[in-house]
């Protein structure tokens, strides 16, 4: 995933669950889908078109989040405040990289994440 024609484009689409049990049980049956568990609140999900994740919480009603991958995870950050955009979630790490998240100023909120 960290080649440098990943940079800049959708890369990973996050669900939230309340119940993530359930809902592999649902994609499986229904999918045929396989997950890989990351602890109790997350499983990930790859090779079906774009991979994805689901994360235990509370559904949103913005939908599902859009993950971006950059090749430099601070040019990018720096590039989004300078066009008028804003961080709403700061870096932070978790298994495989580093990711935050951002809205565009005209209420869409993604992410971007790197190795």
């Amino acid at each position: 995933m960290s080649t440098p024609e990943n940079h800049h484009k959708i890369n990973y689409i996050e669900f939230t669950s309340t119940d993530i049990e359930k809902t592999k049980s649902f994609y499986s049956a229904v999918f045929g889908w396989s997950f890989e568990d990351w602890g109790p609140e997350y499983i990930s999900f790859t090779g079906l078109g774009i991979d994805g994740g689901f994360a235990k919480g509370d559904v949103k009603a913005g939908g599902p989040l859009v993950i971006l991958y950059s090749n430099d995870l601070a040019a990018t950050e720096k590039g989004i405040v300078a066009a008028g955009g804003s961080i709403t979630v700061p870096t932070f790490e978790f298994p495989g990289g580093r990711r935050f998240h951002f809205s565009d100023g005209v209420g869409n909120v993604l992410a971007v994440w790197s190795r």
